[in-house]
């Protein structure tokens, strides 16, 4: 059963080409938003928490600070209104998902530069 989902994802699902990013890693995500017949592109700009599921049902979590209000937000991967993924900068972490990241305030809640290639 699994080979057969993994055959229709494969065959059938278009996947749209972004660039690669991992928890701690802050990007801007550019997608479409319908407001009766009008679409205008909204971006959402902050760390990236976690990735999760695989193929057509990947997601990932971003979280953002809004003033004093954190605000997350889960988008999937093959989501047709997402028009492009830009990684502004890499972050060194250990984990693969940083939920931790949600109780660190101030100087604490910086993450490291990563130095990939």
């Amino acid at each position: 059963m699994e080979s057969l989902i993994k055959f229709v994802q494969d065959e059938f699902v278009t996947t749209k080409d972004f660039p690669k990013f991992s928890a701690g890693d802050t990007i801007t995500v550019y997608y479409e938003i319908r407001e009766g017949e009008k679409v205008r592109t909204q971006f959402f700009r902050g760390v990236v928490l976690q990735r999760r599921g695989t193929g057509s049902s990947e997601t990932f979590t971003i979280r953002k600070m809004s003033g004093t209000v954190g605000v997350e937000r889960i988008f999937p991967i093959n989501l047709p209104a997402l028009q492009k993924v830009e990684v502004n900068k890499r972050g060194k972490v250990r984990r693969a998902r940083i939920f931790y990241f949600r109780n660190l305030t101030g100087k604490k809640a910086r993450i490291k530069e990563a130095r990939r290639k």
